[in-house]
C-alpha cells in the first residue's frame, strides 16, 4: 500500500511525539527506558520531505526507506549491511562454494574497494591482484561514492566478459590497469599435496561449511599413501575467512582438548565458547600455519588457536585483524541484515579485532629472490669456488636426497615462506623424536 509524502511524515513524526504509534519504539529498538532522539527523529522526516519535494528527480518512498536502512548500518562498521533479498541469496550461494564473479574477497576503505584476498585459482588470482589493492575504478565507473554492494554488483556479469579494474597498490608509482575475464568461481576449499618425504601440505583457500570433513579427508589420504606423516603446513596466506565453523572444525582437528575461541558481545546470545574434543589428527606431529596481510576472520581464529596452544608454529607476516562476528538476521518482509554483535577472541583472551595475529616468525615472501633476467641462476655451492677438491666418487645419477635437495631449491624461488615452513617442519621433527 502506497501513501504520500505528507502522510510518511506526519506517521514518523506523531510516532515521535508520542501518539498512540509505536514506530519509533520499534526503530529504536524499546530502548530499555532510555529517551527516544526527538530532534534527530524530526531531522529523518524533514529531509525525508525535502528529497521527496525539491531533488532534482523523482525518488520512490521505497528507494529513500532502502536508502536509510543502508546508510544506517554501513556507518556503524565496514561488515554491517543491509542485503535484499537478491544480496541475500548472493551470501548463501558463497558459502557453499559455488557463485559468479572476479574471485575476490573485498572490504571498503576510505571510500574505496580494498581487496581482501584473492581467492585461490579464480580470475583475479591469475590476473595478479593482491590483498590490499584499491580498486578505485570499475570499468569507467569510479568508486568512490559507491557502496560495498553497488560495487560488487558491478563486478559481477555474464561469464566471459571483461572487467577492467583501476588499481593503488603499495609500491607502485602510479594506478595499475588489471583486466579480468568474468567466471563462475568454484572455489576448492581445500588443497593437498606432499612437500617433501613424510611431510604433507595442506592448503586453505576459505573456510565453508563442508572444509573440515574435506581436510579430514585429505590428511587420511596422505597419511594412508605416505605410511604416517611427521609434519604438516597449514597454508592459510590469503584466506579471507568464511563459517565460523568451519574454523573451528579444523582447529579442533589439531587440538585434543581446550578452548578454541569465543565471542563476547551485548547480548546473552552472542557470548558463546567453541572447545575442542579428543583426538589429534597429527597424532602430535610438527605443524607450521602459514599466514599473511590476506589471511583473515576464521584464518585468524584458526592461527591463533594454535598458538595459544603451542600446538603449532606460526609463520609469515601480520594477519589483517578482523576479529569481529556478523550475524545474519532474516528480515519479514525479504532479505537480512548482516550485523556486527561480538568480537572473537583467542583461547588467551586475546582480542584479533584491528590487531591480527602476529606470527611467531616474521617471514617476507621476498626473502630470497631470483636474480633478475637469469633463469639459470644457482645458488653458490662448494663446487662453483675456484680450485675446489672434485668428488672422486663414481657418478650414479642423483641419489633421493639430491632429489629432494633439488626440489627444495625449486621452492626456494617459488615460495620462500613455505620453504621455510618445511624446514622448520624437518627441525621440529627432529627435535620431537630426540625428546620423545
Amino acid at each position: 500500500m502506497k501513501v504520500s509524502t505528507r502522510s510518511v511524515s506526519l506517521v514518523l513524526l506523531g510516532a515521535v511525539i508520542g501518539g498512540s504509534l509505536t514506530l519509533a519504539q520499534h526503530v529504536m529498538g524499546a530502548r530499555s527506558g532510555n529517551e527516544l532522539p526527538l530532534e534527530q527523529m524530526r531531522t529523518f522526516t524533514d529531509v525525508f520531505t525535502r528529497i521527496k519535494n525539491d531533488y532534482v528527480e523523482e525518488v520512490s518512498d521505497d528507494e529513500l526507506l532502502e536508502h536509510a536502512i543502508r546508510g544506517m548500518l554501513h556507518g556503524l562498521d565496514p561488515h554491517s549491511a543491509y542485503l535484499n533479498t537478491e544480496e541475500f541469496n548472493e551470501l548463501r550461494i558463497g558459502t557453499t562454494g559455488e557463485f559468479g564473479g572476479l574471485g575476490i574477497e573485498v572490504g571498503m576503505e576510505d571510500g574505496f574497494v580494498k581487496v581482501v584476498s584473492p581467492i585461490d585459482d579464480t580470475p583475479a588470482a591469475r590476473a595478479g591482484m593482491q590483498a590490499g589493492d584499491l580498486i578505485i575504478r570499475l570499468d569507467d565507473t569510479p568508486v568512490k561514492g559507491l557502496t560495498l554492494n553497488d560495487a560488487v554488483k558491478l563486478m559481477r556479469g555474464k561469464p566471459g566478459s571483461i572487467l577492467s579494474l583501476t588499481v593503488i597498490r603499495e609500491g607502485t608509482d602510479g594506478p595499475l590497469n588489471v583486466d579480468i575475464e568474468r567466471a563462475i568461481i568454484k572455489v576448492t576449499s581445500v588443497k593437498h599435496r606432499m612437500l617433501d618425504e613424510d611431510f604433507g601440505y595442506l592448503r586453505i583457500s576459505n573456510f565453508q561449511t563442508k572444509t573440515t570433513a574435506d581436510l579430514l579427508k585429505a590428511i587420511k589420504k596422505m597419511k594412508k599413501e605416505n605410511d604416517g606423516l611427521k609434519g604438516m603446513v597449514l597454508d592459510l596466506r590469503n584466506n579471507p575467512g568464511g563459517v565460523l565453523s568451519g574454523a573451528v572444525g579444523v582447529s579442533d582437528a589439531f587440538l585434543n582438548e581446550g578452548m578454541i575461541v569465543y565471542t563476547d558481545g551485548r547480548e546473552s546470545d552472542s557470548k558463546l565458547r567453541y572447545d575442542a574434543t579428543e583426538g589429534d589428527v597429527l597424532e602430535g606431529a610438527p605443524l607450521v600455519v602459514l599466514v599473511n596481510g590476506g589471511s583473515a576472520s576464521a584464518s585468524e581464529i584458526v592461527a591463533g588457536a594454535m598458538q595459544d596452544h603451542g600446538r603449532a608454529v606460526v609463520l609469515g607476516s601480520k594477519t589483517f585483524g578482523k576479529g569481529s562476528v556478523q550475524t545474519i538476521q532474516d528480515l519479514p518482509a525479504g532479505g537480512a541484515v548482516k550485523l556486527t554483535t561480538s568480537r572473537y577472541f583467542t583461547p588467551k583472551g586475546r582480542s584479533i579485532q584491528a590487531l591480527g595475529i602476529e606470527p611467531d616468525i616474521t617471514t617476507k615472501p621476498g626473502s630470497w629472490i631470483r636474480p633478475e633476467n637469469d633463469s639459470d641462476f644457482t645458488p653458490l655451492t662448494e663446487s662453483s669456488l675456484r680450485g675446489a677438491l672434485s668428488n672422486t666418487t663414481v657418478d650414479e645419477g642423483p641419489s633421493e636426497e639430491e632429489t629432494v635437495a633439488e626440489k627444495e631449491d625449486n621452492l626456494v624461488y617459488d615460495d620462500y615462506q613455505l620453504f621455510e615452513a618445511l624446514n622448520l617442519l624437518k627441525g621440529l621433527a627432529i627435535l620431537n623424536k630426540k625428546t620423545g
